[in-house]
């Protein structure tokens, strides 16, 4: 089965317009019984999903990291080690709106297509790229970790919300099939992700705009920060939040499996799931008054310009 993401390769994701690009034909599918549940990359799902579908199961996430792929002839080499005009692939404004902070002597320009296809563009003789910015746990998933020259520490390149996890989409009426995925649940990476999507929802972002997140477990809370970027990366806002004790205060944790952001978990602690959330959502308040609406809609302004 293959969806819009997999068939238009000839444009930057972001310019197709499509925030369900690699999801609505498999929901489809879903809601029609065809299938009775799915599997994605957490980050290709959007934070507010169809009516009848919903998260039931996050495993435990792989490195979220971005990696550097280098060629051949510079494998070697690190990015600032790159001579100046090397051009890097990636198809992730987040990307590069980070590393152009870091590398201003590098070029980065769109790569599209799978794994398969983007190395081979990467490796085919005469090629343009000197290397690709890719998932980590891409890579490692697919069994080619040797291929990593590079991993990105969060002070050079915070990842995309929902990174390294893989999500198991169901009908939101089907109690069997959740009760069946949700040994797969792991709990911190849950929370964390659930924090990562209440952030990305508040903001009215999407994996087509420089949103980037770091988050973790301290203590049993969910400690998140978060970053907003224009498109060249002079301009960001950035700041990390984590639960207060006044917060936990004000949570109603009625019974009841709820669908939050997506997400409908099956034996987790709701104060949990709700704690998650407004971690995520305060935390994109905080941008929000530092300015991060002003950035993102200068962002939105210019990609509907081009």
């Amino acid at each position: 089965m293959t969806t819009v993401g997999d068939q238009i390769l000839d444009k930057p994701l972001a310019k197709i317009g499509e925030k369900s690009l690699f999801t609505k034909e498999l929901e489809f599918a879903l809601l029609e019984r065809q299938v009775d549940f799915v599997v994605h990359s957490l980050k290709d799902l959007p934070t507010v999903l169809p009516n009848g579908v919903a998260i039931g199961a996050i495993g435990q996430r792989e490195d979220p990291s971005d990696a550097v792929v280098m060629r051949a002839d510079v494998v070697n080499q690190t990015l600032d080690q790159l001579p100046e005009g090397s051009v890097v692939g990636t198809c992730s404004l987040r990307r590069i709106a980070q590393l152009k902070r870091s590398y201003p002597h590098l070029i980065f320009e769109s790569v599209r297509g799978n794994l398969d296809t983007r190395l081979r563009k990467l490796d085919e003789v005469g090629g343009v790229y000197s290397a690709l910015i890719l998932a980590t746990a891409g890579l490692i998933r697919m069994g080619w970790e040797n291929r990593i020259s590079q991993r990105l520490s969060p002070s050079v390149c915070l990842y995309a919300v929902g990174q390294g996890a893989l999500a198991v989409e169901m009908r939101s009426d089907d109690d069997v099939t959740r009760k069946l995925i949700s040994t797969l649940n792991n709990k911190p990476t849950v929370l964390c992700c659930i924090a990562e999507r209440a952030f990305l929802r508040t903001l009215e972002g999407g994996c087509s705009v420089p949103v980037a997140v770091h988050s973790e477990m301290v203590y049993e809370k969910v400690v998140l920060k978060g970053s907003v970027f224009s498109l060249d990366g002079s301009t960001s806002v950035t700041a990390s939040y984590s639960i207060k004790e006044s917060d936990l205060r004000e949570l109603h944790t009625d019974a009841g499996v709820r669908i939050i952001c997506g997400v409908q978990m099956e034996n987790m602690s709701t104060k949990e799931i709700l704690a998650a959330e407004i971690t995520g959502t305060k935390l994109a308040e905080i941008l929000l008054d530092q300015g991060a609406n002003e950035i993102l809609t200068k962002v939105r302004s210019l990609k509907d310009a081009h």
